[in-house]
């Protein structure tokens, strides 16, 4: 059984809370926020506080690898993102690039399995084309999965997923939560136990919106590029804490 087949099967488990309730949330998804503010403190540019960003994803990821989580779904850059000054998502891109050049391959060595979510029809074709390349080298990779939400928006992930059924001339009779799900980005995708936002912001701001349904919310001051493995078990130990009844008693 491989990783996404083993949670997808953990998924399941939501139908008797009682027994879904282990020590450290399998399945996580992360809001890194703050990388602006970060840089602005240091009166450094933007850009230095987005490159410091990738530096607290590898560490995060390595914390979580040695933590026992299996999933992780990071938001990278969202569909309201392009509205921001040209210059910075320019630079958004060429650190894009940097990342899968300098810092995810140290983790395909620690056996991390990529993938991106999302839009990559506005990315430039270099960077679609290392999207591509990476996500091929790590297929095969087994100890934690990392999901990269980039061009990505919650509500239009619901839409596509919808338009999809139209074009395939579903019967609404047979429109259900399954028939959606199975459409959106990444189907095969675990559902987080918890997601973690950074920077002391109290929103999802349109990330994973129909992933999020019964998720814990764990919202920390801290703004990303100081994000490590204190925080990470921080924010692991209150999960723990916490009974999920998934709507019941």
């Amino acid at each position: 059984m491989n990783l996404i087949t083993k949670l997808r099967t953990l998924g399941t488990a939501k139908a008797n809370p009682e027994e879904s309730l282990p020590d450290v949330a399998r399945s996580i998804a992360i809001i890194m926020d703050g990388n602006g503010r970060w840089a602005r403190r240091r009166k450094l540019p933007v850009a230095a506080g987005h490159r410091a960003g990738t530096k607290a994803l590898r560490r995060t990821v390595e914390a979580a690898i040695d933590l026992g989580v299996e999933s992780v779904c990071v938001f990278a850059f969202s569909t309201e993102n392009w509205s921001r000054p040209p210059e910075e998502v320019d630079a958004l891109m060429e650190i894009f690039v940097e990342t899968i050049e300098r810092e995810l391959p140290d983790l395909a060595k620690q056996g991390v399995a990529t993938r991106f979510i999302g839009r990559r029809d506005r990315a430039n074709p270099e960077l679609q084309e290392r999207m591509a390349r990476l996500e091929e080298e790590t297929s095969h990779n087994e100890r934690l999965l990392l999901w990269i939400a980039f061009d990505y928006g919650g509500r239009a992930e619901i839409v596509e997923a919808t338009r999809r059924l139209v074009e395939e001339g579903a019967d609404p009779r047979d429109i259900d939560e399954n028939a959606i799900a199975s459409r959106l980005y990444a189907p095969e995708m675990p559902e987080p136990d918890l997601l973690i936002r950074t920077s002391g912001e109290l929103r999802v701001s349109n990330f994973l919106l129909w992933q999020l349904a019964y998720t814990e919310l764990v919202f920390v001051d801290t703004l990303w590029p100081d994000f490590g493995e204190r925080h990470l078990r921080q924010a692991l130990a209150e999960y723990a804490g916490r009974r999920r009844r998934f709507g019941g008693r």
